[in-house]
């Protein structure tokens, strides 16, 4: 019985035997298990429990090695610190942790690799990786994924949380049995893009460097999907793969869910927006009854709180300073110019800090400027090029070759200037940023604070200018706010997720409604005008300005 997507299955299921193919020894193994489960409708789909229609059983075998949870136990100085001692270290580190009244408390944070007790060979490439101190969401998320808890993690950009959930899950893969021929991964990690993938596999690695067999693979779409399936079907410690082509692969056949007990959500916010949920669901409901869940996400808008409470057992919450706020690295500044003259104004800026950069012998600073679609990416890239830059461009119009290729040439300095749409606004890590221009504001407070936060990473400063126009009021006053806010010390989060967006959006069309009745206002006079309720509490102080301003004419 092959996988049947969940949009395409029927209301009701009936019972499915088990169907078990045995090839050559030397081949491939697969079969597919449909339980009987009934659902009233394809949306039930989406409101299941914990278990779908579909059960993703071992390709090579219909019993998988059991699971082990290793007994983790920091060193002595660490079970040494008194309650008063660890809330010290949490104050200090800014970090928040919850968890629920009938759970048992967090485990300690541990700013020592040394004395999170790891294994010699994950030790020996920190250390050859430079890795001395742990970051904050590393200090308390490690400890929480090496005891074997579910973790709800957030955090702000450039926080260090790749390597929080890396390292724990290549001590995880260790305590397993080995992986054979056509057994699935040990370890899943989603991620909503080909480049935040391709950045996790790279850290996995990087950890694991020393360990001769242990495996990792990556499954993303616009490769070869071939190569991907061969990868697979020898056998992988690690997977790290965009949800819709990782369900293509559980499709085929070519691996399965049986043996993963450590699974990551990164980037949980974004795949959700990005329309992920189905994929994400389907997998969440098909893994093995024993796993651990690490989700990890930029913002906490309900939709992610949900999915929490779903999927995730007596979670360990842990938040890192503010998110969901432009961070206080970064340099912000707003600029108005006409939509016409916005490309000659980048060129200006950008050629004058070039030159400014060769009269001081000094490099030119990385750049990413975002602008809103596709053909407009190219056209800025040309323009900046006549001028003598080096740029490059990332967007979905580009073939995967070529955007890796973009990013290498960017992170590398082979070129200074990186000309992009939302796809490098989130979860694209690049040391060095130094300047954000946004050619074109976002529709979202969100988008933007995303879009800033590739500059001002793991502590170093940034500068993030907006050009802007009339139709960005609404945001633009946000950002002023923010801007305020974080100069004043009082920073404040936005509200996030797709609930948070809707009512943005109709909150600047009311707006734009108002600004459309005010200037009626201005153009009739003192003509009588019927305003909604609504709208009123934007009109009547601008009027009363007006008034206020004609009675001192009149005075006069």
């Amino acid at each position: 019985m092959s996988y049947v997507p969940p949009h395409l299955r029927n209301s009701t299921t009936d019972t499915a035997a088990t169907t078990v193919t045995t090839l050559d020894t030397n081949h491939f193994h697969s079969y597919s298990n449909l339980s009987s489960e009934t659902n009233n409708s394809s949306n039930n789909y989406l409101n299941s429990a914990r278990r779908s229609t579909v059960n993703y059983t071992s390709p090579r075998t219909v019993s998988a090695p059991d699971i082990v949870f290793p007994n983790w136990k920091p060193s002595e100085r660490v079970l040494r610190l008194t309650p008063e001692q660890i809330d010290e270290v949490r104050l200090r580190l800014n970090l928040d942790v919850i968890v629920a009244p009938d759970s048992p408390p967090a485990p300690a944070p541990i700013e020592s690799f040394t004395d999170m007790c790891l294994h010699s060979s994950i030790m020996m490439d920190i250390s050859f990786h430079g890795y001395t101190t742990p970051t904050p969401i590393q200090a308390q998320a490690m400890p929480v994924a090496l005891s074997g808890r579910d973790l709800l993690g957030c955090a702000e950009t450039g926080s260090g949380k790749t390597a929080a959930f890396s390292i724990p899950m290549i001590q995880h893969c260790l305590a397993q049995p080995p992986v054979r021929r056509g057994d699935g991964p040990l370890a899943l990690v989603l991620a909503p893009t080909r480049e935040l993938a391709q950045q996790i596999e790279k850290e996995v690695k990087a950890f694991s460097k020393s360990l001769d067999s242990f495996r990792t693979a990556i499954v993303v779409g616009g490769t070869n999907i071939g190569d991907q399936r061969s990868e697979l079907r020898l056998g992988v410690d690690v997977v790290v793969a965009t949800p819709g082509r990782f369900i293509d692969h559980l499709q085929q056949g070519n691996t399965s869910l049986s043996r993963i007990s450590f699974i990551v959500l990164d980037e949980a916010d974004r795949m959700l927006d990005m329309g992920f949920e189905p994929q994400m669901r389907e997998v969440m409901q098909n893994l093995p009854q024993k796993h651990q869940t690490l989700l990890f996400s930029a913002t906490m808008p309900v939709e992610i709180e949900m999915l929490a409470q779903e999927y995730l057992t007596n979670p360990v919450q842990v938040k890192v300073g503010k998110v969901s706020c432009p961070t206080a690295n970064v340099l912000q500044s707003l600029e108005k110019v006409p939509e016409n003259e916005k490309i000659d104004r980048l060129l200006g800026m950008l050629v004058e800090e070039a030159a400014r950069a060769e009269r001081f012998g000094h490099p030119f600073p990385l750049t990413i400027v975002f602008v809103e679609r596709k053909t407009r990416c190219d056209e800025v890239a040309e323009a900046l090029i006549a001028q003598g830059l080096k740029a490059v461009v990332l967007h979905g119009g580009r073939s995967q070759s070529e955007r890796e290729l973009s990013l290498h040439d960017f992170r590398h300095s082979a070129t200074n200037i990186l000309v992009a749409t939302d796809v490098a606004s989130r979860g694209l890590d690049v040391s060095g940023v130094a300047h954000v221009v946004n050619l074109d504001l976002p529709k979202t407070m969100e988008d933007y604070v995303h879009r800033i936060g590739r500059t001002g990473r793991a502590g170093s400063s940034g500068r993030a200018t907006s050009f802007y126009t009339d139709r960005d009021m609404y945001l633009v006053a946000q950002i002023k706010k923010a801007i305020v806010d974080v100069e004043s010390g009082n920073t404040v989060s936005y509200a996030t997720g797709k609930v948070a967006r809707r009512m943005e959006k109709e909150a600047a069309a009311a707006h734009k409604e108002a600004r459309i009745a005010l200037s009626k206002v201005s153009l009739l006079g003192t003509a009588p005008l019927n305003v909604e309720d609504k709208y009123k509490h934007m009109i009547f102080p601008a009027m009363a300005r007006k008034e206020g301003a004609a009675d001192d004419a009149w005075d006069d």
